[in-house]
């Protein structure tokens, strides 16, 4: 049997997200799930490290690699179209569902329990799905950082909203790494090589 799982989702590279903003800097979805993996796995780590913490951090960094594969599917939707009603939300997690389990579907059937366990997300444990989602927060977060002091105000109402939202997250893993990590993303590369 061939299977066309990998083709399909060797193609987020060419899904935009931000799709209704204009960025000075484009970020695909293949790159913003390679970005929410290090930072699952860095929040992983630090909660087992320093906040008695005993999460299976490989699998959770599986996880987020898969986290937006559905949107090969579905494509990017941006948040304010998302989360504009109960309804829209509703039905687009529907939809969501339903392309994680038509991608799952095309692997052979040797693999599809291996998979299931990384790209449903109703399948994946609470406290991964945690750590997933704070991690996206937080590459949102530093996204928006990044526009903003590129000089692109189309960011910085979102910039002040997802702060907003990372200071609600009652994670010290999270604190953490934003209090440690955070502040060296707004160096140039001199600065950092200082």
């Amino acid at each position: 049997m061939k299977s066309h799982f990998f083709a399909y989702i060797s193609k987020i590279r060419w899904l935009q997200r931000w799709g209704l903003k204009r960025n000075a800097v484009a970020e695909n979805v293949m790159e913003h799930s390679w970005e929410v993996s290090v930072i699952s796995h860095a929040l992983a780590l630090i909660k087992n490290r320093y906040f008695d913490g005993n999460l299976d951090v490989n699998a959770i960094v599986v996880a987020a690699l898969y986290h937006d594969c559905s949107e090969v599917l579905t494509g990017d939707m941006p948040s304010p179209i998302k989360y504009h009603s109960l309804e829209i939300t509703r039905a687009y997690k529907t939809i969501e569902k339903k392309a994680e389990y038509e991608l799952l579907n095309l692997l052979p059937e040797g693999l599809k329990d291996d998979y299931r366990t990384s790209m449903i997300e109703e399948e994946l444990p609470k406290d991964h799905k945690i750590i997933i989602k704070a991690a996206d927060t937080i590459s949102a977060y530093l996204k928006c950082k990044m526009e903003v002091a590129a000089g692109n105000q189309e960011f910085s109402i979102a910039e002040k909203d997802i702060e907003a939202k990372l200071k609600a997250i009652a994670l010290p893993e999270v604190k953490y790494f934003l209090d440690t990590f955070s502040s060296s993303y707004e160096l140039t590369l001199d600065e950092l090589f200082k």
